[in-house]
């Protein structure tokens, strides 16, 4: 599995942060929250930002 660059951490956790209630561990759902919440133009920068954050997500429902 690729590493995430540390600006898509950055923003995920940001997200994660201020808006913990829009995002859950499925993808799509995040796909369309990060669009909503940010003014990411890049549609490749837009996913690899819900799929670190649906990981994360996951991680914590699962502990």
């Amino acid at each position: 599995m690729p590493v995430s660059p540390d600006y898509v951490k950055k923003i995920g956790n940001v997200l994660l942060e201020r808006y913990p209630t829009a995002f859950t561990d499925d993808f799509e759902q995040n796909k369309e929250s990060v669009d909503k919440l940010t003014n990411v133009d890049s549609k490749d920068v837009r996913n690899r930002i819900a799929g670190y954050v649906a990981r994360k997500k996951g991680r914590q429902q699962a502990q």
